[in-house]
């Protein structure tokens, strides 16, 4: 018969055999100031490259565009994390989908 250590095994009787675990009901700050870092960069990089297409800074628009399309690929995450966590924060049901 071969040898079976039952020190690391994982069945439905001891995960009921053990103690309940405390559930600890802390925002997730890091993740919010990620996405409202998102939202803020993204919007800030959109305005500078409209401005700097505007004004033709570099010598021609395509450094403003392309600071813009930047600004955007940020911004466009950043507004619906930054959105999602207000709506938990405020307790609107159904936020997340």
């Amino acid at each position: 018969m071969a040898y079976v250590d039952h020190a690391f095994s994982i069945s439905d009787e001891d995960m009921m055999m053990e103690t309940s675990y405390a559930v600890k009901n802390k925002p997730p700050t890091k993740e919010i100031s990620l996405a409202v870092a998102l939202f803020v960069f993204g919007a800030f990089g959109i305005v500078a490259g409209i401005a700097m297409a505007v004004n033709k800074v570099g010598g021609d628009r395509a450094h403003g565009l392309f600071f813009a399309i930047l600004g955007g690929v940020l911004f466009i995450p950043g507004f619906y994390y930054t959105r999602i966590a207000y709506y938990a924060y405020q307790g609107y049901k159904g936020s997340g989908t």
